[in-house]
């Protein structure tokens, strides 16, 4: 037995390795991305990036279907893109263990939306498991795999970022697992696994008779438990909330969930009859509450607690007992306000470059998801729409299908990794439908944003070992893309040159920035030496810190101070340089 300090997405990874997978794939989004990479730093044959999580979720039930444990991970909103092979993954169900993690963001840390995926389980009926902490997460983990097994579904484990991110103390015995079986090979049962209509109704039938087995296992399984204590409070609670009401309420009596479907029944009505007051306390949707509104039971929940963002110990004490934390009595406020600091592109990004452009030029920009989305803030003020992965080439050949000319042009920006993960169709409609629109691709050689994955296009598998890279020409032309044109992401002019050209096309066409992350290993990147700003020549117009590089700034922050170049700093990327109108911006020797 050792006691180990792990997160809950190290905890997952070690107790999948444990139940004994063959495989685990995902497609990296925060909270989830580190249960994939540490996979493959235990056993890096076990682990594999997909391009998005619909083909991880694919790329794992053929696993299971050969008889194989495995597990798909992905954050919440991947769910959304997941959702059309895990509905009738219910009904085929499984061969060998299917686990699929569902990392949900509440408080939107790095998100678009705070969806709870509580709701995928009861839609989908697929069983879902809730743990608390780490050393939960680690049994969960290891149990979803027989669980699967037993009751013939895919499981969810549901987990939040703090529980994904959040260490705890975790006591990591060997498990006792099975004995490895053998290569169960393959078996060829249509009945089962093709669902065209005839079988699919038969297979229905049996998920509600799975789902009914399921629900007696649910009243007197080891994921839920009764702690009884002070009768006059009884909370019914699961995930990260149990921690708060604990912390909060000590006293209390607490129904802890951790099977949140199907709910047990019978036990909430026992427990529910047993308190004077039940209060459920959740984190946003009134999931639980509502069960338990469906069974009649008078609870209190979403009166109390907001359905909007984290909660805590403190606005847990406060909505049941009225009772503030200590701290927020305390009326020592700061001498000064600690200044809001918002998420930048790094210095030298190859991305910051074509934003000074089309900000510049006042074009429409119809954005999407990744690091490109910062430049939705001054001083480069140039993402106008950021819906989810993929949706901005789809938005830009709509907007553009329908704009008057003298409303100007449109483009949309797409990163490389998420151009995999979602855009091929959207490059494909507009080649086939002849949409006017303009595609810039920022191909950055990575999947930045969620800490430099590799994908398709990096030329790197998740080892980092070479494998084949996608050529963006021939991929591009293949969809019927008959205008492409490849461009130095640091090459203001042969940019600047190349959009005024395509934007003024009457036809589709797509731009690939090219310019590797500066946080890369693996990619040649652009870095020379520093640069500096001569003061006798600078006449203070301000133009090199419309880039918004944070090595360039003001002295002492006044309006009145020329810029000056922080050369600890500066990358020597050369775009203040290219960008200087009076030649005041030299490279140090």
């Amino acid at each position: 037995m050792k006691k180990l300090l792990l997160s809950g997405n190290e905890a997952i990874a070690r107790g999948a390795l444990d139940a004994g997978i063959s495989l685990a794939t995902a497609y990296p989004g925060t909270p989830s991305t580190e249960i994939l990479e540490n996979i493959a730093r235990m056993d890096a044959g076990k682990a594999m990036w997909a391009p998005n999580e619909k083909i991880a979720v694919e790329l794992a039930s053929g696993v299971s279907f050969a008889g194989h444990r495995t597990i798909a991970a992905m954050k919440h909103v991947g769910v959304n893109v997941a959702a059309d092979p895990l509905f009738t993954l219910a009904y085929t169900g499984v061969r060998g263990g299917l686990v699929i993690v569902t990392a949900d963001d509440p408080e939107l840390h790095s998100s678009q939306n705070e969806q709870d995926n509580r709701r995928y389980a009861s839609f989908a009926r697929i069983p879902m498991l809730e743990p608390s902490d780490s050393q939960e997460v680690l049994e969960f983990t290891r149990e979803a795999f027989p669980l699967s097994e037993r009751f013939d579904l895919p499981v969810f484990l549901r987990t939040t970022t703090r529980i994904s991110h959040g260490k705890s103390v975790v006591i990591a015995g060997e498990w006792d697992k099975e004995e490895k079986r053998p290569d169960p090979g393959l078996v060829k049962d249509p009945a089962k696994f093709v669902m065209v209509p005839a079988n699919a109704r038969i297979r229905h039938l049996d998920l509600e008779e799975r789902i009914s087995s399921l629900k007696d296992f649910a009243e007197s399984c080891s994921f839920n438990r009764v702690e009884m204590a002070d009768t006059e409070l009884g909370v019914v609670t699961s995930g990260i909330s149990y921690n708060y009401v604990k912390e909060a309420l000590p006293d209390a009596s607490v129904l802890k969930l951790g099977l949140v479907f199907p709910l047990p029944d019978k036990l909430i009505r026992d427990f529910a009859s047993r308190c004077r007051r039940i209060i459920v306390v959740e984190e946003l949707e009134p999931y639980l509450e509502e069960g338990l509104r469906y069974l009649g039971i008078e609870a209190e929940g979403k009166s109390l607690i907001s359905r909007f963002g984290e909660i805590n110990t403190g606005t847990v004490r406060r909505a049941v007992t009225g009772v503030r934390e200590p701290a927020e009595d305390n009326k020592h406020e700061p001498l000064d306000p600690i200044p809001v600091r918002p998420p930048v592109m790094c210095i030298g990004c190859p991305h910051r470059g074509i934003f000074h452009l089309l900000s510049r030029k006042g074009i429409f920009v119809a954005g999407d998801i990744g690091c490109y989305t910062l430049a939705v803030s001054p001083p480069l003020s140039a993402i106008h729409t950021t819906v989810c992965m993929g949706a901005g080439v789809n938005q830009a050949a709509g907007i553009e299908a329908v704009l008057q000319e003298e409303h100007g042009k449109v483009v949309a920006v797409i990163g490389d990794s998420t151009f995999l993960h979602s855009g091929l169709g959207g490059i494909l409609n507009m080649a086939y439908n002849g949409i006017p629109a303009t595609i810039l691709i920022l191909d950055n050689f990575t999947t930045a944003m969620t800490g430099r994955q590799n994908h398709p296009g990096s030329g790197f598998d998740i080892t980092g070992n070479r494998t084949r890279q996608v050529d963006w020409e021939t991929l591009l032309r293949g969809l019927g893309m008959e205008h492409v044109r490849i461009v130095d992401a640091y090459d203001l002019e042969e940019m600047d040159s190349t959009l005024t050209e395509e934007i003024k096309r009457d036809a589709p066409s797509v731009i690939v920035v090219r310019g590797a992350c500066m946080l890369l290993r693996n990619q040649p990147v652009k870095q020379e030496n520093p640069y500096e700003i001569d003061e006798e020549i600078c006449t203070n117009c301000g133009n090199c810190l419309k880039l918004g590089c944070l090595a360039i700034s003001r002295r002492n922050l006044s309006i009145d101070e020329k810029p000056v170049i922080d050369t600890q700093k500066c990358t020597g990327c050369t775009l203040c340089f290219q960008g200087c109108l009076f030649g005041a911006i030299e490279a140090l020797e």
